[in-house]
């Protein structure tokens, strides 16, 4: 990714174009939002950072007039204004382009960049006038598409600069990209930032929210950091440090981020699994896992490790295979069997394989505890509540209450919603596949703090992982998987330490080619 990009050197002393002074929103009486101030300058691109929840979405909805704040002051040019809503926003020369597009797919690109502001010639649409106007800011943004183009036929990426092209077309002054790479290749990432780089110097101010910290480094002059709803600073970029922007983000430094002690003495045995294969994939496989024990399972993309926790877990059919559990064998022929036996697993896809987005997230976490909780086939909702509430609590998960639904949630808080379903079961032994993928860096802290504390209180954990560094920084044990073998066992001893170079080594088959 290249980061050859002119930058302002230090903070900027023209008038900024942005001000939000004093910014504070609350739903239901929970703020979201408390005393916020944001300041952006022209011709800057402004990162706007922060753990899913923080407030960032929240704040760029008041600016785009989405939302009323309860208190605080928008400036533009140091003069006050009032965003009532969309319209207001848009005259003021802010727009806000979501994760989500929001184009008209049946349409041309010309009707989408006019639609609600057509040009007319007497009592008759202008359509030459407008396609010459769409003409000049496609060419500008150097778009290879024509403005007679069905957007329904163009790329995401184009659809993206449809959407930019509106705004330059309403003579936007403040641009917001929320997470805006977050559905395009590597080409059309690099696409966009040719097209930044080209707003930036024509003096249009960006705000970028991304989770990618690359992003950031390629692209932000200075970066402000929200944090539970709050404006914790902002660094310009020559202040900018992996270690600063966690410490701002999480409230703590960065050497304390995974918080698992490394463990020595472990308890018996729980998990055993021998020879376990689906005859295809994953090859005969045999794995044991300790009381208060955190067994990484690694290996590249396609090795196998989510189908060995899927073969346990009873979610695929095994070919062979035996598994126990405190000694004892047990017949595991579906989901619902690992479950009573006390085996937890949470998928890699939590949205399609794990929660029931359309529910309430009182309901999410009861799920696996209901049948125990009821009498006569009457739901004893007086304990739900208490296990749900207990939960939210234990799991510090964000929510104005326990009807919101699943799909409402951040990624974090969807992540957390169903480690408490889980260990509303009082598991023996909890698999999970991928537990911090698509969460922010705050939600991760927490989630590594949760799995810390379930191994100490005995529970034998089995955790799949594409992350290295969560791998090292978390396992007490490293299994690697390559071609649908186990291969390799890390347990920090000498000649086995558990390091990002030694899991490569046997995930790429360089530890079999060294000892040859």
């Amino acid at each position: 990714m290249t980061t050859d990009f002119q930058r302002i050197p230090n903070a900027p002393t023209t008038t900024p174009v942005l001000e939000m002074q004093g910014i504070t929103k609350r739903f239901h009486g929970v703020p979201a939002l408390q005393n916020v101030n944001l300041t952006i300058y022209p011709g800057e691109v402004h990162a706007l950072m922060g753990e899913n929840g923080a407030g960032k979405s929240t704040l760029m909805k008041i600016l785009a007039g989405a939302y009323i704040a309860d208190e605080g002051e928008i400036r533009i040019n140091g003069k006050p204004i009032k965003i009532t809503d969309p319209g207001t926003a848009r005259q003021a020369g802010i727009n806000l382009i979501y994760q989500e597009l929001n184009v008209a797919p049946n349409l041309t690109v010309t009707e989408n960049m006019f639609m609600g502001s057509e040009l007319q010639k007497g009592q008759f649409l202008d359509r030459p006038g407008m396609e010459r106007e769409a003409t000049q800011v496609l060419q500008s943004l150097g778009a290879s598409f024509a403005p007679n183009t069905i957007v329904g036929t163009l790329s995401i990426a184009e659809q993206q600069q449809v959407e930019i092209a509106r705004a330059l077309k309403d003579n936007s002054r403040v641009l917001v990209m929320d997470e805006p790479t977050a559905a395009l290749s590597d080409r059309e990432t690099e696409r966009l930032f040719e097209v930044i780089r080209k707003l930036r110097n024509d003096g249009i101010a960006i705000i970028y929210i991304s989770h990618r910290m690359e992003e950031i480094y390629a692209l932000a002059d200075r970066i402000s950091v929200l944090r539970d709803g709050q404006y914790i600073g902002s660094l310009t970029r020559e202040e900018i440090s992996p270690q600063r922007l966690v410490q701002m983000m999480v409230g703590r430094p960065m050497q304390d981020f995974y918080e698992h002690q490394r463990q020595t003495q472990v308890g018996p045995v729980v998990l055993d699994v021998r020879n376990i294969s689906d005859g295809r994939k994953v090859k005969p496989a045999s794995l044991q896992i300790h009381a208060g024990e955190i067994v990484g399972l690694a290996g590249l993309v396609g090795a196998g490790r989510t189908e060995v926790s899927r073969l346990i877990f009873g979610a695929d059919r095994k070919a062979s295979g035996e598994v126990f559990l405190d000694g004892k064998k047990l017949e595991i022929n579906s989901p619902s069997d690992a479950i009573t036996a006390g085996i937890g697993y949470v998928p890699e896809d939590r949205k399609d394989q794990g929660l029931f987005l359309e529910m309430s997230s009182r309901k999410n976490i009861a799920l696996n505890r209901l049948k125990q909780d009821a009498n006569a086939g009457i739901v004893n909702w007086g304990s739900v509540n208490k296990i749900a509430t207990d939960a939210v609590e234990n799991f510090q998960i964000r929510l104005a209450n326990l009807e919101i639904r699943a799909v409402d949630l951040s990624g974090g808080n969807q992540q957390k919603l169903l480690l408490a379903r889980w260990l509303a079961i009082k598991p023996k032994v909890l698999m999970l596949d991928e537990p911090t993928r698509g969460v922010d860096i705050g939600a991760k802290s927490e989630i590594y703090r949760i799995m810390s504390e379930l191994a100490a209180q005995g529970i034998a954990i089995l955790m799949v992982s594409s992350e290295l560094p969560e791998v090292v920084g978390m396992s007490d044990r490293v299994l690697v998987m390559r071609e649908g073998q186990l291969v390799g066992e890390l347990d920090g001893s000498p000649g086995k330490e558990i390091s990002q170079e030694n899991i490569m080594h046997y995930a790429t088959g360089a530890a079999e080619v060294l000892a040859s």
